[in-house]
């Protein structure tokens, strides 16, 4: 079943990329490209292929199970275009194919010094390929644990990556509501991590593959959990839940102050580890403190802040929060000084 699956993948590659991709490449001229394109032709099939797994799976469970009601259809909608703009491999292909000769640049140099690229799979001898992926797979999580601690921990970061967390109706889409900025600074620290450490580009694309359905099923609007043991072996949606929730995943003790919990990106060990882990057994609901309307001290009402509705809206008003973030740092270090 498996190597069908895997032969009609490669026909579907090979027809795609002979009958669309290669014609374009050398009527624009771009044939010295031929080799990456059609890499990015798997990306963006592999991509296809999970959107259709996704909707299939989740979407059926999201409506037998939903861990609350669906109040905003259009902002569900909204998630989906961003999963389709990076689902498909345009940024994170574009990041790992352009780094790609830079570090094969890097390696060549370091050789002719006497240095050897470093690769992990050659710390223990005859290692099965199984093992090869899961041991990829746990060193890039912890990276990524520490990478989402910074989005949390630093102003200007925040600004951007609150837009993520601004889905108050979050569902099987909501993974890739991003900022675009965002995103590429991750697939950019990611690939980088990944060639440093000897990944091939099949076998990152796999890895990435697999990393980003199973956020998906984090960020579904399923109620779901993985009992006392699985909860801490695997990230399950009421976990990444509890990281959403007004007022507790993305704010220190509930005081407005940068943090949170549950930062864990597969495994919720490096929360444990670290003093992160909340497994609160709730189902809260989502959303940024500041999106809410509030009553001041003195009586007045204050609206809650807005994140933007539509895509471009969205992406402009967390440039504009990131803007004011840095201008906040200035203003500190002034009144500081």
């Amino acid at each position: 079943m498996i190597q069908h699956f895997l032969d009609w993948f490669a026909f579907l590659q090979g027809w795609l990329f002979e009958s669309v991709v290669e014609p374009i490449l050398f009527h624009t001229g771009l044939g010295e490209y031929t080799e990456d394109a059609f890499e990015g032709v798997e990306w963006f099939l592999t991509g296809a292929c999970e959107v259709a797994a996704l909707y299939l799976v989740l979407r059926p469970l999201e409506a037998l199970f939903p861990a609350q009601r669906m109040t905003d259809r259009h902002a569900r909608l909204n998630d989906f275009i961003y999963t389709l703009i990076h689902r498909l491999g345009l940024f994170t292909m574009a990041v790992f194919f352009t780094l790609d000769p830079l570090m094969d640049h890097v390696a060549g140099l370091l050789r002719m010094e006497g240095v050897h690229p470093f690769n992990l799979e050659s710390l223990v001898a005859g290692m099965p390929p199984l093992a090869s992926f899961l041991l990829y797979l746990v060193v890039l999580d912890f990276f990524d644990y520490w990478f989402h601690r910074g989005q949390h921990k630093f102003r200007w970061w925040w600004a951007l990556h609150s837009l993520h967390h601004s889905q108050r109706n979050m569902n099987l889409w909501s993974d890739n509501r991003n900022h675009l900025l965002d995103d590429l600074l991750r697939d950019v620290y990611m690939a980088v991590l990944a060639l440093a450490i000897g990944v091939a580009p099949g076998q990152y694309v796999l890895l990435v593959a697999v990393s980003r359905s199973l956020q998906s099923l984090q960020h579904a609007n399923v109620r779901l959990h993985f009992g006392a043991i699985g909860e801490r072996l695997l990230i399950s949606p009421r976990f990444h839940r509890t990281h959403h929730a007004v007022g507790l995943g993305h704010e220190s003790r509930g005081q407005g102050s940068l943090g949170g919990c549950n930062f864990g990106v597969l495994l919720p060990v490096w929360d444990i580890l670290f003093g992160t882990a909340n497994f609160d057994k709730g189902w809260h609901g989502t959303g940024v403190r500041d999106q809410f309307e509030r009553t001041l001290p003195d009586g007045t009402v204050r609206a809650g802040r807005d994140y933007g509705r539509g895509f471009w809206r969205q992406q402009w008003l967390g440039l504009v929060r990131m803007a004011d973030a840095f201008r906040l740092f200035r203003h500190d270090r002034r009144k500081a000084s």
